[in-house]
């Protein structure tokens, strides 16, 4: 296992360069990133920015593995068995920024956290285990370039009479009726929402790329470019879902990105693109001899796959999504194929890429994107073969081994020792506990069908 070196942290000069060019901000939102994609930190007063920048700022150190409520399960005994004891967390260089959407004028900064005592990087940080994987797949040759696509719904703020979701009325318009897969009209009736995600992304530096009416009612997808570090391009995704989050907020609506957040309705899903390129920036999957490569790389995914798929389907919730079109449910790959788990989408040369299709948008885009670099890395390093690629269309529920049960999967992460050969087996462990006791707490109250089914 590569050791990873501890990150960089951001000098407080760029504090005061911010500053200067943005006199009106009054607060900073100060931020790590946990294994559920979502941020955990402090608001703090812009007075006390500098402090944060010369210090750091401590909170619990656990946040890390805390399930999707930001609440822990001891997973591991981090948080409860060992006096759930503060990290520093510090911020990262050039992750400063605006948050357009808040209602004062606020920052927001990245930040990595450090052991208090030792202020060493913390080994159950999902930025340091990709780092990892992303350190092992350099040593080895392979330079990864990755691009995330994130779905999402809009939806009103308040719940219907039973309780439900339902979708969003947009400014001056009713709430969408019917779906508009690809529809220009339905972006138009969003453009106002979508005009302020581009604003805020542009003001952030997130390389947003293009937004398209996906399959479901009020469902949307925004695209990110193409990154040569596979780190930025998963904090790009996470930064991208707190951005469209906060702006549909400000607008009085609510954004989610649950996996399968209405059953009649497609499920939304976390696309990896990715490439490998050589150190001149070229793209070796398109050069001469690249096919080969190629099919190591899928070979790899197809081998990892159903060991990594609690980290692609991390909730109960998520495993709804498999129910639908469009949504892999097998290893099979194929060119210009949505039905499949690996597609090859149409482009050669320079844009010959794997378009990894398995992930619900509820997935952790760090441990996403850890969990396929290190299938590329299996599958090369081992010079594995792929299937045949698929003709037609991939078969819904066909795979005996599919793990379309959550508690099976997390009980494969775990047990996992080709993908712990690439990520911690500690901290796989330490996942599958903490999602465990999510389910677990989850399932203790009745759903209002099992009376209708068992009463």
């Amino acid at each position: 296992m590569h050791e990873h070196t501890t990150c960089k942290t951001a000098s407080v000069d760029e504090w005061h360069a911010f500053h200067a060019a943005n006199p009106d901000i009054e607060a900073i939102d100060a931020f790590v990133i946990d294994s559920c994609g979502n941020t955990a930190g402090k608001r703090l007063p812009a007075s006390d920015a500098a402090k944060l920048y010369a210090e750091g700022l401590q909170f619990s150190a656990s946040c890390f593995v805390a399930d999707c409520r930001g609440l822990g399960h001891d997973a591991g005994g981090l948080g409860k068995s060992d006096g759930d004891p503060d990290g520093v967390a510090r911020p990262l260089p050039g992750t400063l920024c605006r948050a357009p959407w808040t209602r004062e004028p606020t920052a927001q900064v990245v930040c990595h956290m450090v052991d208090f005592a030792e202020g060493k990087d913390l080994w159950f940080d999902p930025r340091v285990i990709l780092g990892d994987v992303v350190a092992q797949c350099r040593g080895a040759g392979l330079h990864p370039v990755v691009a995330c696509e994130l779905e999402f719904y809009l939806i009103d703020p308040h719940r219907g009479s039973d309780g439900r979701i339902v979708p969003a009325a947009l400014p001056g318009r009713p709430s969408a009726r019917r779906a508009a897969n690809l529809s220009l009209e339905a972006v138009e009736e969003a453009s106002e929402f979508l005009r302020r995600v581009n604003e805020a992304a542009l003001a952030q530096g997130l390389p947003v790329c293009g937004a398209v009416a996906e399959y479901g009612i009020g469902q949307y997808e925004v695209n990110l470019r193409h990154v040569a570090d596979p780190l930025l391009a998963a904090d790009h995704a996470v930064l991208l879902k707190r951005l469209v989050k906060g702006v549909a907020r400000a607008m009085g609506m609510e954004a989610t990105f649950m996996a399968k957040p209405f059953m009649s309705q497609p499920g939304s899903g976390l696309h990896v693109h990715v490439s490998l390129v050589d150190e001149a920036g070229r793209n070796r999957f398109g050069a001469a001899g690249g096919e080969a490569l190629l099919r190591q790389g899928i070979a790899g995914m197809q081998a990892l796959l159903y060991d990594s798929f609690a980290l692609f389907a991390p909730n109960f919730n998520s495993q709804r999504r498999y129910l639908g079109l469009f949504v892999p449910t097998s290893r099979d790959w194929a060119s210009n194929n949505r039905s499949v788990a690996f597609r090859i989408p149409p482009g050669r040369g320079e844009a010959c890429r794997i378009e990894h299709r398995v992930a619900g948008a509820d997935a952790s885009p760090h441990l996403t994107v850890a969990a396929i670099l290190a299938a590329l890395l299996h599958g090369t390093r081992h010079r594995l073969e792929a299937t045949a690629p698929l003709e037609g269309v991939a078969s819904t529920g066909g795979d005996p081994d599919f793990p379309g049960d959550l508690i099976v999967a997390l009980d494969r992460l775990a047990g996992s020792r080709a993908l712990a050969e690439y990520l911690p087996a500690r901290f796989l462990q330490v996942y599958a506990e903490s999602k465990r006791g999510e389910y677990l707490e989850f399932i203790e109250e009745l759903f209002p069908r099992e009376y209708d089914f068992y009463v």
